[in-house]
């Protein structure tokens, strides 16, 4: 089969790599039809892991089943799935809590839980940018998808990844009705945690950036923009919160965060967030840390620690959640929404391309070229 292929830093080839097969009586195939280009994927992408090469990448996965295993009796073949980035077996202790993020049995490494597709330390297992996908315990990480799947592609491959990892930056701060809420970072779980704090009747909703097509499209849901290059971030979300600071605040870049001169600090956007939100305010922490980053320009995170103003955060008496998305905990409800027309995700996409393209939609998406907000790739095109 055809996949994207991760050979180094900033190369990834479409190349014919063994077939996606069953190998567990748990196991479900699918033909992949769309698969996202994530945020994350960049941090493999310009080499910043220890991602092997020749790995496949792609965890935002969708398609139709083609095959099942000999132990699987919920999911059916025919039936057009969306598949969380988790690999989740279901029944071991972090998943009987609804921790699937950091499940404990399908990461082989020890001492590591949880497992991704096509993810660096997440395990073994192959991405779904490609013609088909091998699902881990398919009954419990299938969700199956309303009979309107067809047409609303774009919209339910969010719920693999973005949209429910947007909408655990919210929940992880506390958004309640009437809230203000300040987003770091427009990309796109950046957008989706804007989005999702709107849905939830966030009374203001501000997204921190510099790029103005990404702030654009936070503007289109009505929150209101922020450019960081301008001026203090900080200061503009003091002037527009009365001076009190916001409610909560929501952490979606992540250790590659840069300032408006490009030097990168991956300290950055935590320490505004602490200045930026209240007294007793709270924040969720969704962007990607890593216990080590030896390609840091920082010393002190290439051993993956940072400055942290706790000072500043324990004297405000402010609570901070963070870590992976246990998306199963939301995908499901997100879906309804979808589907009774409540939501459309899929504002976020800026281009759809073909699988023989997507080396080149990783090169705009990389360099943040201007409209490139969201890349779908369709393996069957």
């Amino acid at each position: 089969m055809k996949a994207v292929v991760y050979e180094g830093p900033r190369q990834v080839h479409v190349e014919n790599v063994p077939d996606a097969r069953i190998e567990r009586p748990t196991d479900v195939l699918v033909r992949v039809t769309t698969a996202n280009i994530c945020g994350s994927d960049l941090h493999m992408y310009e080499g910043r892991t220890d991602l092997e090469r020749g790995r496949v990448l792609g965890h935002e996965n969708l398609g139709v089943v083609v095959e099942v295993g000999s132990a699987v009796d919920r999911i059916a073949v025919g039936d057009t799935v969306c598949i969380p980035f988790n690999i989740a077996c279901g029944f071991c202790a972090n998943c009987e809590k609804g921790l699937t993020a950091y499940c404990l049995t399908t990461n082989p490494e020890s001492g590591i839980a949880g497992a991704a597709y096509g993810f660096a330390d997440m395990g073994p297992y192959s991405g779904g940018q490609a013609e088909f996908l091998r699902v881990p315990y398919g009954d419990f990480n299938c969700l199956v998808l309303p009979d309107d799947a067809k047409e609303k592609q774009n919209d339910y491959v969010m719920l693999a990844d973005i949209w429910p990892s947007g909408w655990h930056a919210t929940r992880l701060a506390s958004v309640q009705a009437g809230d203000s809420v300040v987003v770091y970072g427009a990309g796109p779980v950046g957008l989706m945690a804007a989005y999702s704090a709107t849905l939830q009747s966030a009374s203001k909703v501000m997204v921190v950036d510099r790029h103005p097509d990404r702030l654009a499209k936070a503007e289109e849901i009505g929150a209101i923009a922020i450019d960081d290059s301008r001026t203090s971030p900080v200061d503009q979300v003091m002037e527009l919160t009365q001076g009190m600071g916001a409610d909560r605040g929501c952490e979606c870049v992540g250790y590659q965060a840069h300032d408006p001169q490009g030097h990168e600090h991956p300290n950055m956007t935590l320490n505004n967030l602490v200045n930026s939100v209240k007294f007793t305010g709270t924040i969720g922490v969704v962007g990607v840390f890593l216990p080590f980053d030896p390609g840091s320009p920082d010393d002190l995170y290439k051993e993956g620690e940072i400055a942290f103003d706790y000072g500043m955060f324990w004297f405000k008496g402010q609570t901070m959640g963070n870590g992976q998305c246990n998306v199963k905990n939301y995908n499901r409800q997100l879906c309804t929404l979808i589907h009774e027309e409540k939501a459309r995700p899929s504002w976020v996409v800026s281009h759809e391309l073909g699988l023989d393209d997507a080396p080149a939609g990783y090169e705009h998406f990389d360099r943040r070229d201007y409209g490139w907000t969201k890349v779908v790739i369709h393996p069957s095109w």
